[in-house]
């Protein structure tokens, strides 16, 4: 079964860059499309990204696109989001997402990771 470990999360400030990572174990990384969701408190769990399994393409949430960016290394079995330029709402716990297709519905995400905090000060 497929396991996802988030990482690279903490505190920076505001304009700041931030790359987090999702290592996969247990599985074959290229047999799935991946996505990248985040919660924020008090707040539902919502979609931020997706990468076909290739690395071709992407999809990105409109509050995010232009300043987040998902790769993938497949060799490797990880799964990136580089954020620049963050904001104070960007804050919230990034959970990455396994998929058997390229979708931004939640649901049809099969596998995820524990998440890790991102934390944006002003």
């Amino acid at each position: 079964q497929l396991q996802l470990v988030e990482s690279g999360g903490g505190l920076v400030q505001a304009g700041d860059s931030l790359t987090l990572s999702c290592a996969a174990s247990g599985g074959t990384l290229s047999n799935h499309d991946m996505g990248w969701f985040r919660q924020a408190p008090g707040k539902e769990r919502v979609f931020i990204a997706a990468i076909s399994r290739g690395g071709d393409a992407t999809y990105y949430e409109r509050f995010v696109k232009g300043r987040f960016a998902a790769s993938r290394d497949n060799a490797n079995n990880i799964l990136f989001l580089e954020m620049n330029r963050v904001k104070p709402e960007d804050t919230a716990v990034y959970y990455c997402a396994a998929a058997q297709y390229y979708t931004t519905r939640m649901l049809a995400y099969d596998y995820w990771g524990q998440g890790t905090q991102v934390t944006v000060s002003s």
